[in-house]
């Protein structure tokens, strides 16, 4: 069997769970959002929107130019890759960025500044960006590729209000609360912060393996074909960061912290939308997505991680 047909397999992945299991995740995400906003200030930006240049180009590239050059790539492959593994693609794409941007722009010395703003921008208007641009470039995808691949794209709803009050249960009410905790009480929000970081990566790598334990053959057989898709997706995001922020002539720092920010997504919110049946109906054989947006999160810590070691060592280099 070709790729195509080897990624077909995918789409039947069940992956159920109960009510209380999702109330569970739900429920540690929101508090995953709230770790992330204890390092957010007012002041932080207005520090940054006093030289907007950074913050507006990075903003475009994660809400922009990544959805929009993730339909392009989906264009490239369509050939090769399935409805659903190209629909996890565009969800990811559209998903604010991953709340270990800042741990990670911080080991790359690069503008935590910018890089908690950037957080927080795209984590704030998430609630109308992820729906908006899923709907869009989804939409351009059912409507214009799908005669060329699977039907199972025609039974896909989206429902916008559903992924708004999602969105905004989850994001919006532990981002206001992070940032009053940083507000009113400073010291416990600097003590918190660095342990909710931790947990962050431990929770989503936890809710990865529990997601898929009772498709564990399944993943280890297809693994090599979804590695490859995320490697080059996640590519091509570090690489508009880089590639924009160097265009603009950026400072260093800030070109690090471009970089990081556009490629790392919240793949985990993107895993909570999809394990809601008011948003994907239980009906619809979404299994590609389900295993790109997984492996997503978990490939961008380790490209993450790379992409920090590999920036210290051109410092190393550069003092020699």
């Amino acid at each position: 069997m070709n790729m195509y047909e080897q990624l077909l397999n995918l789409d039947p992945v069940k992956i159920n769970f109960s009510a209380g299991g999702m109330h569970a995740i739900n429920i540690v995400l929101a508090f995953v959002m709230y770790g992330v906003a204890l390092g957010i200030k007012p002041s932080m930006f207005k520090e940054v929107f006093l030289k907007p240049k950074s913050v507006i180009l990075g903003a475009c590239c994660q809400i922009i130019l990544l959805p929009a050059l993730t339909f392009l790539l989906v264009l490239l492959f369509n050939d090769v890759i399935t409805p659903m593994v190209a629909m996890g693609m565009i969800l990811v794409a559209c998903c604010p960025g991953g709340n270990i941007s800042n741990f990670m722009t911080q080991l790359s010395k690069g503008n935590s500044e910018l890089s908690v703003s950037l957080t927080a921008i795209s984590t704030s208007l998430s609630p109308l960006t992820t729906p908006g641009n899923f709907a869009l470039w989804g939409g351009l995808y059912v409507n214009y590729l799908n005669k060329h691949a699977a039907g199972a794209l025609q039974e896909l709803h989206l429902d916008l209000w559903d992924v708004f009050t999602t969105v905004f249960i989850l994001l919006g009410i532990p981002l206001a609360l992070g940032m009053l905790t940083t507000h009113y009480l400073p010291k416990v929000a600097q003590k918190m912060k660095k342990p909710m970081q931790i947990f962050s990566i431990i929770f989503f790598i936890a809710m990865v393996v529990l997601s898929f334990s009772n498709n564990f053959d399944l993943f280890l057989k297809y693994i090599w074909y979804v590695f490859f898709i995320v490697l080059i997706h996640n590519l091509l995001a570090l690489t508009t960061g880089f590639s924009v922020a160097s265009l603009f002539k950026l400072p260093r720092r800030d070109r690090r912290t471009l970089t990081i920010e556009t490629g790392i997504q919240n793949s985990g919110l993107g895993l909570v939308l999809l394990f809601n049946p008011k948003i994907f109906p239980p009906d619809l054989m979404n299994g590609g997505m389900l295993f790109i947006t997984a492996w997503w999160g978990i490939w961008h810590i380790i490209s993450g991680l790379t992409i920090s070691y590999l920036f210290n060592r051109a410092d190393k280099r550069g003092k020699h």
